[in-house]
């Protein structure tokens, strides 16, 4: 399966590189393919290298303001004009979608993969990995929307919330019917 993954390029600390280097190696060696922003700096890399090492395909989707940061050996690396350009090529791309932590630019990307879900623009799944409690607040302000009824349709519909990466793998490839 083609696992679209959205994060962080930053320089993180072990509460966050452990679990998401657990999580791509269960990836790799689960024979899935990584879909991502395809940098080779901070948890892009730890991801990366997790899924390479375990045996696992990567496809990474760069901008061209970033291409110098691209990891040069991935098996493919496509290379969008712009931002809008990458997360839709990151989209069609993959068959499932996870979003792990992140800043600005995962959470833009989480809310328009919500967003485009909610409006029946794709129906692939979509988990929230709430790695050491990072997406309480998010969670919160989504359960909130859906109660007050901004929410045309129940949360449940759009994403579902994993603590850890087994879980959220086993979700993946149950939707998916690979289980």
């Amino acid at each position: 399966m083609n696992i679209c993954v959205f994060l962080s390029a930053a320089d993180l600390d072990d509460r966050y590189t452990r679990p998401a280097r657990e999580f791509a190696e269960l990836l790799g060696r689960a024979g899935h393919t990584l879909v991502w922003g395809g940098s080779e700096s901070g948890l892009m890399k730890v991801v990366a290298d997790g899924v390479q090492e375990t045996g696992g395909r990567l496809v990474g989707v760069s901008v061209e303001f970033l291409a110098h940061v691209a990891r040069a050996d991935a098996d493919e690396m496509v290379i969008a004009k712009d931002l809008g350009e990458r997360k839709a090529l990151l989209l069609a791309r993959s068959e499932a979608v996870v979003i792990m932590v992140g800043g600005l630019g995962t959470l833009d990307e989480a809310t328009e993969i919500l967003e485009l879900k909610k409006h029946g623009k794709h129906t692939k799944p979509v988990v929230l990995l709430n790695t050491a409690g990072f997406y309480d607040g998010l969670k919160e302000q989504l359960n909130r929307m859906e109660r007050e009824g901004f929410l045309p349709l129940p949360l449940t519909d759009l994403v579902f919330f994993a603590e850890d990466g087994v879980a959220a793998l086993a979700y993946l490839e149950e939707a998916a019917g690979v289980r």
